[in-house]
Formats: structure tokens, sequence, C-alpha cells
């Protein structure tokens, strides 16, 4: 056996990933990585006691290219007797549909693809080859948008899915998505591949860097490792073991805490948290417990949004309006949270706009676009109409306006409620109700009509600038 399966083999025994009878789609794209894992499974499944199955998904972002990789999936498949299963849905259309990146898309169905193998066939167990090298690109990512400890925990070895046809049979393993290859670099498969005289397709999108995680794998991790630490990606890793096992024990820390300090009404419209019981806890306690009581609702907080609540709790009375409707009082004791009311959303929208690209809002009949300017093409531009590419650490985000949100345009001596703002435009109605925003995390960095924050326009030496632009869909421009 090669040394590869075999670090491979002491990773799934320590995490107790795989075992015997376990029916396994492995989950293969016909990049280096997945090819690497097919062929360290298959030299493990004896011993493991497993039974493989090959399962590829279809994007169709590329073309013939698409359908070429899935070609070479199936020929593989069969050239080592696996059954094969493919998957396919247009991860484009997904997209632009649903207001997601392109990346988001893609994932989003290719999972719910494996859920409903999980679901609803033979298998009970998904694995997928994501790296030590994805870990450290998650880890970076998940850091610079702000996502706290939980985020440092990055891509876990094992997801468990629920599966309703499997609940009585005690006897069988649960099912889950599972992760082998999570302490393996991908040279060390594209060495093994070389070894076993192995191909694999490449995936040119991949140096595409348009995209987020490309610029963390080609730019930002090898300039980590030329300028700080030759080993960043270990390190990188070995923080997201740490978070995790610091996750699992305040999870079952705030679990007995939940259970006394939160109340959720009859119909789980409404929950209550008690004043008294937060005020007892340490502030990290706090914001864990405040967290927990709103995932209980299907509501995830940002850092900002647990701030603003907590702020309520030295205050006799007060509310805070978050996303989508929702808001938080403080009140007789409690902090009450509130779901949105219904057929409250006909005025409520909130969109993703990745950098750089594109978002349509029907609610307002506009397209949005974020452009990224290098220094060279800014000639023509007025300086106050491009933002500050550094100053934007956070995704991008365009929503209708919200009571409390509050806005500095540039010339003014402060910040104003953006209420404010749009009365002195005599703006009423409906038409005042949906006047977009753009946020960057929790700032306000565009507000329809008005000139952008001085704190967030391009600077002289700026290598990068960003332009926003409404353009109505009727293709005349807007500002």
């Amino acid at each position: 056996m090669h040394s590869l399966p075999q670090a491979v083999l002491a990773y799934i025994r320590e995490h107790d990933l795989l075992g015997p009878g376990d029916r396994v789609g492995v989950a293969v794209s016909g990049g280096a990585d997945s090819v690497a894992l097919f062929r360290s499974l298959l030299d493990l499944r004896g011993k493991l006691g497993l039974v493989l199955w090959v399962v590829h998904f279809n994007h169709q972002l590329r073309g013939a290219e698409s359908d070429e990789d899935e070609t070479f999936v199936a020929t593989l498949a069969q050239r080592h007797g696996i059954e094969f299963l493919c998957g396919s849905s247009n991860a484009a259309d997904h997209a632009v549909a649903n207001h997601l990146s392109l990346e988001t898309a893609a994932r989003e169905l290719r999972y719910k693809w494996f859920r409903h193998l999980l679901q609803g066939s033979a298998l009970n167990r998904i694995s997928t080859a994501h790296t030590l090298d994805d870990q450290a690109e998650t880890v970076i990512l998940r850091l610079a948008r702000g996502a706290g400890t939980r985020g440092f925990a990055g891509i876990y070895p094992e997801l468990v899915v629920e599966n309703p046809e499997l609940s009585d049979v005690r006897e069988q393993r649960h099912s889950a998505i599972v992760r082998p290859l999570l302490s393996t670099t991908r040279k060390e498969l594209e060495a093994y591949l070389g070894q076993i005289h192995q191909v694999w397709r490449d995936d040119q999108s991949n140096r595409d860097l348009r995209h987020a995680r490309n610029r963390v794998r080609h730019t930002i991790l090898p300039s980590l490792e030329r300028e700080l630490n030759p080993g960043v990606r270990s390190v990188l890793a070995e923080t997201a073991d740490i978070a995790r096992a610091e996750e699992d024990y305040w999870t079952d820390a705030v679990r007995p805490l939940l259970a006394d300090a939160w109340k959720l009404s009859s119909g789980g419209a409404v929950g209550t948290l008690s004043l008294i019981a937060l005020s007892k806890l340490p502030l990290a306690l706090q914001r864990r417990l405040l967290r927990a009581s709103a995932e209980s609702l299907g509501l995830h907080l940002e850092f900002h949004q647990v701030v603003e609540i907590l702020a309520l709790t030295s205050k006799p009375s007060g509310t805070a309006v978050l996303a989508k409707g929702w808001c938080v009082s403080s009140h007789r004791g409690g902090l009450h949270f509130a779901r949105p009311r219904p057929g409250g959303h006909g005025t409520e929208y909130e969109y993703q706009l990745p950098m750089p690209g594109t978002v349509e809002i029907p609610q307002i009949r506009s397209r949005f676009q974020a452009v990224l300017m290098p220094r060279a093409s800014w000639e023509g531009y007025n300086r106050e109409h491009l933002l500050d590419r550094a100053s934007l650490r956070h995704e991008l985000l365009v929503r209708n306006w919200r009571p409390g949100d509050r806005y500095w345009p540039a010339h003014r001596k402060e910040p104003k409620k953006i209420k404010e703002l749009l009365q002195e435009r005599h703006l009423a109605g409906s038409e005042k109700k949906l006047w977009p925003v753009i946020l960057s995390g929790a700032d306000v960095i565009w507000l329809r009509g008005f000139p952008l924050p001085a704190q967030f326009q391009s600077r002289d030496r700026a290598a990068e600038a960003v332009l926003l632009q409404e353009i109505p869909l009727n293709g005349q421009n807007e500002q």
C-alpha cells in the first residue's frame, strides 16, 4: 500500500468516519483531489469493509468541458468495476434565480443532490475530497468576513445528514458527508497520482481570480508562505482543529443555560430570553447564549447584531431591528424575539452582490453591479464615485433601508438617520420604503442619490477601486 492511503486510513480511524458495512458514494469531479480520494478508498475498501459507488454532479458551467468531465469520471468508475451515479443541474440559472454567487449556487445544488442520495438510495455516506489546503483557505475566508470563533472551525470532518428513512434502524450508522483528506495536502495527492500513473482533469475555472477562494489559493496563501511562515497552511488547519473542539465544548456548556433562560411561545413565533439569567453570565457566555437563542428560531446573528442586542440590556426598554423583518425588544425582564409579520416581506428585500458581479432586484426593477477598477482605468471617473477596495472588508449586500440605518454622505458634518435623509428628498409611500442601500458588513456604504461616505472613497495610492452602479432593467443608468 502506498503511503497516502495509509495516512488516509489513519485519519478515517481517528475520526471514525468510515467503517465495516458502510455504503460510500465517493464524490469525484475529475480533478486531482477527488480522483486521489477515489483511488485511496479503492485501496482501503477491503481493509475497512466498504461498498463503494462513484458519484458525480455536472454543474453545466463549462459546456462541453463539463460533459467531458462527466465522461471521464464515468469511464474511471467503469474501469475499476464501480457503479456510477450522476446528477446534473444548471448552476448559472440557479445563481440568477436565487440571487447567489456562482460558487454558492453550485455548492447548494451539489449538496442538495448529496442529501437526496443519502435519504433516498442505498448510500449512507458521501465522501468528499476537501484537503488541508481547502481547510486553510476556508479559515482565511471566514476570518476576512468576520465569522468569529465559530468560523475558525472551518470544514468539519463529518457533516451528519438527517435521514427519516433510517430513523428506526438503530443498527445502521447515521447518514453523513465525510472528508477523509483534511490532513492531506494537494501536493501529496498529486504526488500519489504520479506514483500510480493515474491521470486527472484540470478545471481552468479554478484559476479565475474573480473568485475569492481562487485569490486566496493562488495569491494570498503563497504570499503568507513567502513572507511569514512556510508552514502557514498547517497552522491554519491546526487552528481549525482547536476551534472545532472549543465549539463542541461551548455548545455543550450553553445547552443547559438555554433550557433555563429561553422560552418559546406555543406557536414558535416568538421567544423570550431572561435578562436576569443573561446578566449573571460573563460576556463570552452572554454572546453564545444570545446566538443559540436566535438559532433556535432559525435566525443566525452576525457579531454586530449581537452587540446591538446586548446594548438593549442596559436600557429600560428598546428595540433592535434585524434583517428580513426580525426585531428584538427589551421589556418586562426579557429580550423578546419576534418573527417577521405574515405578508410583511413585500416591502423587504435583501440580496448578496458579488464583487465583482451583478444582482437583479425585482422589487425595484434594477440591476446592481460591482466593478473592480485597476488604478490604470480610473481616468475619466470622479474619485468620489469610486470606493476604496481595501476598506470593503465584508461581502456586499443590497437591501432596502431599515429603521435605525444611518449614513454619512461626503461633505456632511456627521452621519444621519437614513429616514431623515429621505425626508429631505420629500420621498414617501412605497418609493421611500423600497429605497436601496448597499452594505459592507454593518456599514452602509452606498445610498441611492447621495455621495459616497468620505471614509470609503478611493485613495490616491490604492491599486484597485470598486465602482458601484445601479442600472434600471430597462437599461438606462440611474444614480
